[in-house]
């Protein structure tokens, strides 16, 4: 059998087409090259393979991506879409950092009990990234396993271990000073803070906004707990229905919260964004072609993949460490929102 040929430091300079001189001081972490070139230098060490990192995937290859059912099921369409483009994009952060991702689906039967799949026992695996909104409970049974483990998206406060997820309170603090900045002073927020941390982040975002610039949060314009998700629309409803006077723009938590909102309040023959102006959070596919097309924060997706394989193979150790990386969301202007 052919010998497997080691990876140098000359291979690496070869493919970034540097001298073999500035690929030593990058990894030494020495002086005398730029972060970015750093970055991409050890970046490519980590695809090749090289040195430590190539022990380190030959020990282990595999790491383990568990998926509650929720996130893979068609029943919220414009969401499985975006919970799809963010597997896949962890498969290729995966992919790139020289390691196997194995997709591990968990179904309600499973989450419920507390089933662990059979491939925590079959496989030999480096870590764990435990993607989307799991119960607190069957997140709570993986991080008692004591293996390296990364939280996406999602996660526990009194789970102590690193996560990923979208800077959230800062870009919701963003959205609602664009909704100032156009005029907006009576401002009204939907989101089920009790449900999740992000929702809970983004409503605590735009109070923050709205306290730093002197505006008074109107509490029957804001609806910031729900029974459940799949209790979205009707909760809406309700809430329209007894709240008298409207304010002039609303931030919600999701783009499936507003983009529910809009078909409410334009069933209600208000104008949009005549009357009130509409923003949400994260960028569905849909809300692009929504009508009217919905402003939004995108939320980086590659970025949010990227830094929760980095964070996990950087930390492959039982350590529990309370470790948070925020990923910036990007403003994107469309149709639904107006100045005043």
């Amino acid at each position: 059998m052919a010998r497997v040929k080691k990876v140098s430091m000359q291979d690496i300079a070869n493919r970034l087409q540097i001298s073999k001189n500035a690929v030593s001081l990058a990894l030494l972490d020495k002086k005398g090259v730029s972060e970015e070139m750093k970055s991409r230098i050890v970046q490519t060490a980590k695809e090749m393979g090289y040195g430590p990192y190539g022990q380190k995937q030959v020990e282990h290859p595999n790491l383990l991506v568990v998926v509650p059912d929720r996130v893979t099921s068609y029943d919220d369409n414009d969401h499985f879409h975006f919970y799809h483009d963010m597997i896949w994009g962890l498969e290729s952060s995966i992919r790139k950092s020289g390691y196997n991702a194995i997709i591990v689906r968990v179904d309600h039967t499973m989450e419920k009990n507390l089933i662990l799949p059979g491939l925590f026992e079959d496989i030999k695996y480096a870590g764990v990234i435990l993607f989307g909104i799991m119960d607190k409970a069957y997140a709570e049974m993986i991080w008692k396993l004591d293996t390296p483990l990364v939280m996406l998206d999602s996660y526990y406060r009194d789970l102590h271990c690193p996560v990923v997820t979208s800077a959230n309170m800062e870009g919701a603090y963003e959205a609602a000073d664009y909704l100032i900045g156009k005029g907006h002073t009576r401002i009204g927020f939907i989101g089920p803070a009790n449900l999740t941390t992000s929702h809970e982040e983004r409503w605590y975002g735009f109070w923050r906004a709205m306290q730093s610039s002197g505006i008074k949060i109107e509490e029957k314009w804001c609806l910031t707990y729900s029974n459940g998700f799949d209790s979205t629309q009707r909760e809406i409803t309700g809430f329209l229905d007894r709240m008298g006077d409207m304010p002039t723009a609303f931030l919600c938590g999701n783009d499936r919260i507003a983009l529910l909102l809009s078909q409410a309040l334009q069933a209600r023959g208000i104008r949009l964004p005549a009357d009130i102006s509409i923003m949400g959070f994260d960028d569905l596919n849909m809300s692009e072609t929504s009508d009217p097309p919905l402003t939004t924060m995108r939320v980086n997706k590659t970025g949010m993949c990227d830094a929760a394989v980095e964070l996990l193979i950087s930390r492959l150790s039982s350590a529990r460490e309370m470790v948070r990386w925020s990923i910036p969301p990007m403003l994107i202007e469309r149709d639904s929102t107006a100045a005043l």
